[in-house]
């Protein structure tokens, strides 16, 4: 077919279209651009329980020391005498455009696999399951869903927690306002400051916000378990190559008892910047997900 018979507008439009589809085969191979370029970008997070900032750059925690342990399998699979990573900050908004788009290449964070993202995304083997729950201020008296009814709840913009607070059966015509904070760490301050007086979100990331709060004694984590959630690290749909090469390398981590060992290190043990223990002990769950590893989405989980 001769382009040369197109009006100007229609080649236009269909010069357009080869070059979208061009971008998205040369996003889709990511271990070849991880080679040529000797970097990766690695999505992160700064207040999540999961991963988390100590400032100046400096990103730790449980998926974030993990994926550092993914990108060292990679750089010997690739053959790399080094491999640069570059910490990409991602909040629950901007998380899934941000790979979509290449700006990140792994997102190792606390994203939820649901279905609905599974059409955006793809998602590497679970390798943390999440009970969402709420904390409040242990002087408040709350212990239940039931006593949220005219309360302020405070949840971070861009997930879901409130929507399956709504969904629960125990809050089926109760009317309480949310209020929304910017992150984690915002949502947490809305809470510690009385301007809501509970907080729903996962569990690990209220564990880690009352641990490294001023009084950690001041907050609870309690009522029902709202959601069971699969948590995974998050990259390009269509990229089989790179999918295979990541889950391999968290599966070798989970064989080796590495992966048992970070948890530990990071939810047992005391931890930066204040050196606090989080304490959440390794859910039967998350034990089950290990034992098969699985990219399964939450709704899944719903259907046990």
């Amino acid at each position: 077919m001769n382009p040369c018979k197109f009006s100007p507008t229609a080649r236009a439009v269909l010069a357009a279209v080869a070059l979208t589809a061009l971008t998205g085969v040369a996003q889709a191979d990511t271990l070849k651009k991880i080679k040529d370029s000797g970097s990766i970008s690695l999505g992160v997070r700064e207040s999540s329980g999961l991963s988390f900032t100590l400032g100046n750059g400096k990103f730790v925690g449980f998926h974030t020391e993990m994926a550092e342990r993914v990108i060292a399998d990679l750089q010997k699979q690739l053959g790399l005498s080094k491999l640069e990573i570059k910490y990409q900050p991602v909040t629950s908004q901007n998380r899934i455009p941000l790979v979509q788009n290449g700006t990140v290449d792994l997102e190792c964070g606390s994203t939820t696999n649901n279905a609905t993202r599974q059409k955006d995304v793809a998602f590497a083997v679970t390798t943390y399951v999440e009970e969402v729950r709420m904390a409040v201020k242990a002087a408040s008296g709350i212990t239940s869903i039931g006593q949220l009814a005219g309360k302020k709840v405070a949840t971070t913009t861009g997930t879901t927690s409130v929507q399956h607070l709504r969904k629960h059966e125990r809050a089926n015509g109760m009317n309480f306002e949310e209020v929304y904070g910017k992150d984690h760490a915002d949502s947490f301050l809305l809470l510690e400051s009385g301007r809501a007086d509970a907080f729903v979100m996962d569990g690990s990331i209220l564990a880690a916000n009352i641990a490294k709060s001023k009084n950690p004694a001041d907050f609870k984590i309690v009522g029902e378990v709202l959601s069971v959630e699969p948590i995974a690290c998050m990259l390009r749909k269509d990229d089989v190559a790179f999918k295979k090469a990541v889950d391999s390398s968290i599966q070798g981590l989970i064989k080796n008892g590495e992966l048992a060992k970070l948890y530990d290190k990071w939810f047992m043990q005391p931890i930066p910047p204040a050196n606090t223990r989080i304490g959440l002990p390794l859910s039967e769950a998350t034990k089950a997900a290990w034992a098969n590893p699985n990219d399964k989405p939450m709704e899944d989980y719903a259907k046990k």
